[in-house]
């Protein structure tokens, strides 16, 4: 960087830690440093809002069973119901690479412990945890279901976005896109130069498999960049009011200012004339026809604006224009 140019923030993000269990959940652990005072907390925050929110993941969203058409019914041969089915879908985690509404299906015969692995996707759609557990059938029992995959963001309720276009037969699910898990920050103070005044930013991500944690803190300051890149060419339009532009800044002075008797003070207030604007709606004659406003009293009004404020009053009001037919 040039001599005199605009400073850039320079700091460094390392991945200090980082594991997979053994259901394929990862987590990872980062530190970015140094930042400028006070910048440890809003970056932390910014991100780990993003992390939680705005991350989009895949999810099953609906499943049709066959000869099952409600969410407490049995399937003969399965130890689970279909509601215990439906909630062991909802854990299921997969990666999806594209927003196109995909279908799996699957089809065991018993005995045998059904995992997600037994899906059949489409190749754009990939199981994570191929041993999520669905169910288990008994001896000659059969297990038959469609799935429905979505790519979405957040937490969807099945009571507040119900598909109405869906199959009547597909059981709707609650759906959890969150890749992310959780989303812990600490900020300590980070030592430049033999004295302490920077911060240092700590942030620990739990995913559940279908990305990274680097992937997904990644996608976070991707979306920050691109939600803040607007405000870089903003244009401030002066907003003009051509009635503003006439209003004389003195007009709005209250008639206290003018330093009045208190005789000429009362008559003008109880006249509800509060302010030099009022007052320059009036003649030097107008003045005379106030209830108990004497001479002395305008010439008093008269001379303080005047004086004061450099306003002249009018004699009388111009004569009207008389039109001869």
């Amino acid at each position: 960087m040039e001599k005199g140019g605009p400073s850039v923030a320079q700091f460094k993000i390392e991945c200090i830690e980082s594991n997979t269990d053994t259901d394929r959940s990862q987590y990872g652990k980062f530190v970015l440093e140094p930042l400028e005072r006070g910048q440890g907390t809003t970056v932390g925050n910014a991100l780990r809002r993003v992390l939680l929110s705005n991350l989009e993941g895949t999810a099953i969203t609906s499943a049709r069973f066959a000869n099952v058409n409600h969410e407490f019914a049995t399937i003969q041969g399965v130890r689970e119901d279909v509601l215990e089915i439906l909630l062991n879908l909802k854990e299921v985690v997969l990666k999806s690479y594209t927003h196109q509404k995909q279908i799996g299906r699957l089809e065991v015969q018993g005995p045998a412990t059904v995992t997600a692995g037994h899906f059949k996707l489409p190749s754009e759609v990939e199981v994570v945890d191929k041993n999520q557990y669905i169910a288990t059938l008994s001896p000659g029992s059969t297990l038959e279901m469609e799935i429905q995959v979505d790519k979405g963001t957040g937490y969807h309720a099945v009571e507040r976005n119900r598909d109405e276009a869906l199959a009547v037969d597909f059981l709707q699910i609650d759906a959890v896109f969150m890749p992310v898990r959780k989303v812990n920050y600490t900020v300590e103070d980070a030592r430049v130069g033999g004295t302490v005044e920077k911060d240092r930013l700590i942030i620990e991500i739990w995913t559940n498999g279908s990305l990274t944690p680097q992937e997904a803190i990644s996608q976070s300051a991707t979306k920050l960049v691109d939600l803040f890149t607007p405000l870089k060419d903003i244009t401030l339009e002066s907003i003009k009011s051509d009635q503003n532009d006439d209003v004389d800044p003195t007009s709005q002075i209250p008639i206290e200012e003018l330093q009045l008797s208190v005789r000429a003070y009362n008559c003008l207030k109880r006249a509800q004339i509060n302010s030099v604007a009022d007052l320059r709606d009036y003649t030097q004659e107008d003045l005379l026809e106030i209830k108990n406003f004497g001479q002395k009293s305008a010439e008093e009004v008269i001379e303080a604006l005047q004086k004061r404020l450099g306003i002249t009053l009018p004699q009388e009001r111009a004569p009207k224009s008389v039109v001869s037919s």
